[in-house]
């Protein structure tokens, strides 16, 4: 009995849908962006009103009320992908140019937040997958280089990186608790698979 009650209750844990997985991961992963910044600006001296350019780094099509499903995920899903690259080619350029050698708060707050962001990307990709989305490309390395002819444009170029990665992050949470019929297709296949094995057995 006491087995039985252990596998209802495995189950029942199980059984959380990829949409809901997805906003928790986002969630979590806007309140590591926000210690990020933090750390940021504290470690570099700025100032929470620093000036930064206008516009987003992110280039994807703007939001409308005639996206459907499928698009919005695209859309999502595309503009993730580009933060990952843009993150990564941040970290790479901060440990060349102004990095210390040193791993401390900073630097594991950073491996976290990009970890974290590999984790939403494969989520978001499988709620593509789940509404028979379109696959999404990488983004061209072309785009990834920033306007770092001096230590402080790279600084703020780090910086916007940051707040695009914070800025998606809070796009993902309102897009998911905006497409309830996504969650809905997920429990649906998550049923129809549950009896399908069952059937099986």
């Amino acid at each position: 009995m006491a087995d039985r009650k252990t596998r209802r209750m495995t189950g029942s844990d199980l059984s959380k849908t990829t949409a809901t997985r997805t906003a928790a991961i986002a969630e979590q992963l806007h309140h590591e962006c926000s210690t990020l910044l933090e750390l940021y600006t504290k470690k570099e001296t700025f100032s929470p009103d620093v000036t930064v350019a206008d516009g987003r780094l992110v280039s994807v099509p703007p939001p409308s009320s005639q996206l459907d499903t499928k698009d919005n995920l695209w859309r999502l899903h595309s503009a993730l992908l580009q933060c990952r690259s843009l993150l990564e080619s941040a970290i790479a350029k901060e440990e060349v140019e102004l990095g210390t050698g040193r791993k401390g708060e900073y630097e594991n707050q950073r491996k976290m937040v990009k970890d974290r962001l590999s984790l939403l990307l494969i989520n978001v990709g499988e709620l593509l997958k789940a509404v028979d989305g379109p696959a999404v490309l990488m983004p061209s390395s072309d785009r990834l280089e920033g306007d770092d002819s001096t230590v402080f444009e790279l600084k703020v170029w780090v910086y916007r990186i940051f707040k695009e990665v914070d800025y998606w992050t809070k796009t993902t949470i309102t897009t998911l608790n905006t497409l309830p019929s996504v969650i809905t297709k997920e429990q649906v296949r998550t049923t129809r698979a549950r009896s399908m094995r069952s059937v099986r057995k």
